[in-house]
């Protein structure tokens, strides 16, 4: 009987079984889950994973315990989250970043790469990411979701766009040549609700020819008479 005690002390670490997902889910408040998620986020950087619940669960128990703040963790979420846009990621984690920490360098140069993307000036991205790269490929497939979200901008105005101009937005030449061969001067962008409204479109949508004509007959102004 008395070698069983050991063994029921043995149990309660089970709580390590947990995934950090239900750790979250179970007490998003509990500072003990705070290492768990340090090493999380470094697993989704490793993994090409992405949790934004669990880094946003991270950043606001540093609020709480702000001296146990790991900067390098802090950057790699931010990252994490520019490579999710068009969702506003990083906004949601720089809202929980305090003011002071966000002087720092390496998170104002973040913030500067977020307003270019979110306007669309990539050729100004890539000159600030090319002089910030100690801060940006620490995260594998950065450059990779960038581009992808550069051409989903183009798509959503554009059918097709001269080379030039997608080999600049996406600051890379390598996928056209792979795709498209050197001969096409036009590349098609993805077919989408927005560059193809007929995509959009259904049958119940649309207005008969003769309601429209109808109702420009109705509300018609009455013509002078002509003497």
């Amino acid at each position: 009987m008395g070698r069983e005690q050991p063994q029921q002390q043995a149990q309660p670490p089970s709580q390590m079984s947990y995934t950090v997902e239900q750790l979250v889910a179970l007490n998003p408040y509990n500072p003990d889950i705070l290492p768990d998620l340090e090493n999380y986020v470094n697993e989704q950087v490793s993994s090409q994973t992405y949790s934004l619940d669990a880094n946003l669960c991270l950043l606001r128990l540093y609020q709480f315990e702000p001296e146990r703040m790991s900067t390098q963790i802090v950057a790699r979420i931010l990252v994490k989250a520019l490579m999710a846009m068009p969702a506003p990621d990083f906004s949601l984690c720089l809202f929980l970043i305090p003011e002071r920490v966000q002087m720092e360098e390496q998170f104002k140069t973040l913030i500067i790469l977020s307003h270019y993307l979110e306007t669309a000036r990539f050729r100004q991205f890539w000159d600030e990411a090319a002089k910030s790269r100690h801060i940006v490929e620490v995260v594998p497939g950065f450059e990779q979701a960038i581009q992808a979200y550069a051409i989903h901008v183009l798509s959503l105005t554009y059918q097709k766009v001269p080379r030039p101009v997608l080999a600049e937005v996406a600051n890379s030449g390598w996928i056209l040549e792979k795709v498209h061969g050197r001969g096409h001067q036009l590349i098609v962008l993805p077919r989408n609700e927005f560059n193809h409204p007929e995509v959009k479109k259904s049958a119940g949508e649309s207005v008969p020819l003769d309601h429209i004509t109808h109702v420009r007959l109705t509300y018609a102004p009455a013509m002078p008479a002509t003497l």
